[in-house]
């Protein structure tokens, strides 16, 4: 076993497909403009569509030094845009069939493990202090959390976007993975047998 070198990590990379994941996020009014360049980071590793920076969250084009010293660089491949209010833009989202998801602790928040998400989806990630505005509550599907076990309630908010991100990813993953092989097996089985017979509703009688 050995380290790949540079040169190898990069040529895998640029090997790796272009293509997105049905997979949006929206940042609302995150404070730390390290931290809005960590999840550009890690939303560029994810492959995920878009980012949607909304609020105070500042934007590669107003904040570019600072987002650029976490994000080194995937502030330029990652999909963006900026809107200054978030609640007409998870109207918009539902309306074209994502479903919108908050990172919140909630009466009903579920553990993020025992989440099973319906693509398109959108993650919903709030303020470093105060999380997830009430009013959002109202235009959410489901509300997930990460589970602590020590005396702090919550993680830095780029840490619990990995987490999330991930898990995410290898759910839509293991989902195109069990329709390829539902689709091979229904390819096999008609290899052997031929089509299935339709019924056209006329039977025969005896």
């Amino acid at each position: 076993m050995r380290k790949l070198t540079h040169k190898e990590l990069v040529g895998r990379q640029q090997n790796q497909s272009s293509e997105k994941l049905p997979f949006t996020a929206v940042l609302n009014n995150i404070r730390s403009l390290y931290n809005v360049g960590s999840i550009f980071r890690t939303a560029d590793g994810i492959g995920i569509e878009k980012l949607w920076l909304c609020g105070i969250t500042g934007t590669p084009e107003s904040e570019r030094e600072r987002i650029e010293k976490t994000a080194l660089g995937a502030e330029k491949t990652v999909p963006w845009e900026h809107r200054s209010e978030t609640l007409p833009l998870l109207r918009e989202l539902r309306q074209n069939g994502y479903q919108v998801v908050l990172l919140e602790q909630t009466h009903q928040s579920v553990p993020y493990q025992e989440f099973i998400p319906r693509f398109p989806v959108c993650l919903v990630l709030g303020n470093e202090i105060n999380g997830v505005s009430d009013e959002h509550l109202s235009l959410c599907d489901a509300a997930i959390e990460i589970e602590m076990a020590g005396l702090k309630n919550s993680l830095n908010v780029t840490v619990a976007f990995g987490i999330i991100a991930y898990h995410l990813r290898n759910c839509l993953r293991l989902s195109l993975r069990a329709n390829e092989v539902s689709e091979a097996i229904s390819e096999i089985a008609s290899a052997l047998h031929g089509p299935l017979p339709r019924n056209d509703g006329k039977g025969q009688s005896r």
